[in-house]
């Protein structure tokens, strides 16, 4: 019961994160690693998608009735995303992801220091991108990032966030709206494959995808209240927690 407790207080701080600016596998991964070892890699990945798909589900909900979605234009970037992110959960079976993570540092650097140094960055919605530049742009990020969250998993979000800021021109409020919709996806066909594989363990996936839900509601009404400028910042400190938490992974542990 005690470590059932634990994963659940941080599947809530998970919720809350991935609500504002993704990023909440930064929390609750790890804390789920540390308090089931016995498990594999795979079983902990898999249980942990699904307290992840219940609280992006209810801060989808939640920003939809307060910011306009692009349905037709995020509904092929995330199926393009659900194919990617089904076929990096089926890699991480075979191979290692540590190779991966000297790279996801150096890209999580700059984007910190990108968005730092611009200071009007996700501020305002801009209207200069046609809908087949940002079907195409999406797409192909999509790809990425898919592949990215089955694989490794942590900070999807927060890429998924930057890919609409910075190639679609939306704002941080609209970008985290369209983001959940695309990690819903990912969340979905990573779920598919590690359930198919007996790889979820439905006992502890249950009362975290509760405390993930409240999370997620609390998150959005709380990014819906304070707005862009607040988003933005939430977003820096996300990205350079997840920066520590790589450095970490490749340099000391």
């Amino acid at each position: 019961m005690t470590d059932i407790l634990i994963v659940c207080a941080a599947a809530f701080a998970a919720g809350f994160i991935d609500a504002i600016v993704g990023g909440g596998g930064l929390v609750q991964t790890p804390v789920l690693f540390m308090t089931f070892p016995q498990y594999s890699v795979a079983t902990l990945l898999g249980t942990t998608k699904i307290p992840s798909f219940s609280g992006t589900a209810v801060s989808l909900y939640q920003y939809s009735k307060h910011v306009t979605i692009q349905w037709k234009l995020v509904f092929w970037i995330a199926l393009a995303a659900f194919a990617a992110a089904m076929t990096g959960s089926w890699a991480v079976t075979f191979i290692s992801n540590a190779a991966f993570k000297p790279i996801i540092l150096v890209c999580l650097i700059v984007v910190a220091i990108y968005t730092y140094s611009k200071k009007n960055f996700g501020q305002h919605q801009e209207k200069d991108v046609s809908f087949k530049q940002a079907l195409f742009r999406g797409m192909i990020s999509a790809l990425f990032i898919g592949f990215y969250d089955g694989f490794i998993g942590p900070g999807t979000g927060s890429f998924l966030v930057l890919v609409f800021i910075s190639l679609l021109h939306f704002d941080f409020m609209h970008a985290s709206a369209h983001a959940k919709t695309v990690n819903l996806a990912t969340n979905i066909a990573s779920i598919t494959f590690f359930a198919s594989t007996g790889h979820v363990l439905f006992e502890i996936a249950l009362p975290m995808a509760a405390c993930n839900m409240l999370g997620g509601f609390v998150g959005t009404r709380y990014a819906l209240l304070k707005g862009n400028a607040f988003i933005r910042v939430f977003f820096l400190v996300v990205v350079c927690a997840t920066i520590l938490r790589f450095a970490y992974d490749i340099f000391l542990k």
